[in-house]
């Protein structure tokens, strides 16, 4: 199930290839446009520029983990406000805890559905506010 009654901007910051076509392919398909960075590092400053409406973060990344990304995009009156969901193949408890710490609304863990994906984000942006 899908809602179309707009499309958002995403942001995805991943380094693997494999998963952030697998992401980038499924919010386009959903109708979303999608900005794709490779680090936390440029998420940050990308996400500065464009202010999207969500963020989606790895957590093991190069340059900048997510966790340090998500804290400094918090820390930051110009993009506070916009989601962080952290997607992780750590789902140990601690990590998790850490996630929501820093300021995510959501963690998905590795691997994950495009369905279950879609669904979160949704829920997500919706929550928001449109």
């Amino acid at each position: 199930m899908t809602i179309h009654n707009s499309h958002y901007h995403i942001l995805i910051a991943e380094d693997e290839r494999d998963i952030r076509d697998l992401i980038s392919f499924t919010l386009n398909y959903n109708g979303h446009e999608v900005v794709v960075t490779t680090n936390g590092e440029e998420a940050l400053a990308v996400t500065q520029n464009i202010q999207p409406d969500l963020v989606l973060l790895d957590i093991r990344m190069p340059r900048m983990t997510g966790y340090e990304t998500c804290k400094q995009l918090k820390a930051n009156a110009a993009t506070h406000d916009i989601p962080v969901i952290f997607l992780s193949a750590k789902g140990q408890e601690a990590e998790v805890n850490l996630g929501f710490e820093v300021g995510a609304v959501e963690y998905i863990v590795k691997p994950f559905s495009p369905d279950q994906l879609i669904e979160i984000i949704n829920t997500v942006l919706t929550k928001n506010g449109d």
